[in-house]
């Protein structure tokens, strides 16, 4: 019974962030303040190209296109200044949403306590933690590829890529 209370848990948070994800206000986003901002141990994003992310970044389940109707596209087309500054905001969100819900999955520590409990979590983690790390991965190559190709000083997307 525990299993089976930990799976519908792990299910329907996933739902709510989903869903809270596409809702919060993208202008209290800031790429460039903590925590989304590099870490200086991150290089730019070269830690993950050490980790291989190149090889299997694009083989993960990707929401866009699952839902593409509320997701925002990943293509890059031919409006850069309006179209970088919104996938900067959604790695952001994404990362956001995949911690929020590697915290909220140890609830099931109370929901099967002990060594259950304890393999939900881990497998929480394992499952969200490659999203984070692409999501880390590739903001500070949009941010780079904003700064190289779109006029600077517009005053909306100047929060999500100044540095």
């Amino acid at each position: 019974m525990e299993f089976w209370s930990c799976a519908c848990y792990v299910a329907l948070i996933g739902c709510i962030g989903f869903l809270l994800g596409r809702i919060i206000p993208k202008g209290w986003i800031n790429s460039n303040k903590f925590p989304f901002a590099s870490l200086s141990f991150e290089d730019q994003g070269k830690l993950y190209e050490k980790l291989g992310i190149r090889f299997w970044h694009k083989r993960v389940p990707d929401m866009s296109k699952v839902f593409p109707g509320l997701m925002p596209a990943k293509k890059i087309g031919k409006h850069l200044e309006k179209e970088l500054p919104v996938m900067i905001r959604e790695t952001c969100v994404a990362e956001m949403t995949h911690w929020a819900l590697i915290v909220a999955s140890l609830h099931c520590l109370r929901l099967w306590p002990g060594v259950g409990g304890i393999c939900i979590v881990g497998l929480n983690i394992l499952g969200n933690l490659p999203f984070i790390l692409i999501q880390r991965y590739n903001r500070p190559r949009l941010q780079r590829l904003y700064r190289r190709f779109c006029p600077v000083g517009t005053a909306e997307n100047a929060v999500a890529v100044t540095k």
